[in-house]
């Protein structure tokens, strides 16, 4: 691909997708005029509840899928008037495995790089294999591998064409810990080669580990679309404990206008919204209090959190 004019790998404007309803079911309006920009050479998190439009926008974008307004630029393809050139920019990896168990890893990519018309010169099956680390399987009946190489060489079969942009809908779902953090180690290999990666994903572990950016949908529209970190610093309601030289006994009396609870022999805990209070006027309320601070720690907000701020989920 040589087209770079833009700085966005993915560059959507008003999508909209109405599906059809029928004489028992009404229309269903999935998404509802989607602005998003994904940035060329990150690893971007498409996050929000089942239902919310998150494998429309992934159907849309591979041509599965017709929207019913809007426009959809694929490294500056336009899916209506380049729909070749845009469905080359970027592979698709379901989350349903779908590959033949009598093949061969090599054997599987080879195939599908026939598939997508790439000369047999100019194929990389091995040089993919060894991207997700299955090239000591190479010859290996695909049925043989364990779970985890079916996710990695599902990623690899959506690598033949050498898209810019790779697309995994959900691609550790049922996998379990070790085999999902290989898999990260695997993705993180293919950013660093220029690849940028839009991952989908219930678990928002991974979206926080491995994302540079995130955007939430829910009800077909994006209710945020922020850096990782910003996001993190938005969640309100965090809590501080602070560990003393000796028992508070009195704290609401000693720690007037702060929410402020004892736990334990001497310590206390404060509750608080980091965009209203700060902690140094805590730590100076303390010490007016004639108190000293031995230690001093934090719950550090996490995505979960976040997301169930945002969407209102329970």
């Amino acid at each position: 691909m040589t087209n770079t004019s833009s700085q966005n790998a993915i560059e959507i404007r008003g999508l909209k997708k109405t599906y059809a309803g029928s004489k028992k079911t009404p229309s269903k309006e999935a998404l509802k005029g989607i602005d998003l920009d994904i940035p060329r050479g990150s690893i971007f998190g498409l996050l929000g509840p089942n239902g919310a439009g998150k494998s429309t926008i992934i159907n849309i974008m591979a041509g599965l899928v017709n929207k019913t307004a809007g426009s959809v630029k694929i490294w500056d393809y336009d899916i209506d008037d380049d729909p070749r050139n845009a469905k080359a920019a970027i592979g698709v990896v379901p989350q349903e495995i779908n590959m033949d168990a009598f093949f061969s890893p090599i054997q599987t990519l080879d195939i599908q790089a026939g598939m997508y018309g790439v000369p047999k010169a100019e194929r990389r099956s091995m040089d993919i294999l060894k991207l997700v680390s299955l090239e000591d399987k190479a010859h290996s009946y695909a049925r043989s591998l364990s779970g985890g190489m079916q996710r990695r060489l599902m990623v690899a079969k959506a690598m033949v064409h050498s898209p810019p942009i790779l697309v995994l809908d959900e691609p550790t779902a049922g996998v379990d810990v070790e085999l999902r953090k290989q898999l990260w180690d695997n993705l993180r290999a293919l950013n660093d080669t220029g690849v940028t990666i839009i991952l989908t994903t219930h678990y928002l572990e991974e979206a926080e580990e491995l994302c540079d950016r995130i955007a939430i949908i829910n009800h077909g529209e994006i209710i945020t679309n922020e850096d990782t970190e910003t996001l993190l610093s938005r969640i309100d309601g965090k809590e501080i404990r602070f560990r003393l030289d000796r028992p508070m006994e009195d704290v609401a009396a000693a720690l007037p206008g702060l929410c402020a609870t004892k736990t334990g022999q001497r310590s206390v805990i404060i509750r608080y919204n980091p965009s209203e209070q700060e902690v140094g006027a805590m730590i100076e309320a303390i010490q007016k209090a004639d108190h000293t601070i031995v230690d001093i720690s934090t719950d550090e907000s996490d995505l979960e959190d976040v997301f169930l701020q945002l969407t209102g989920s329970d």
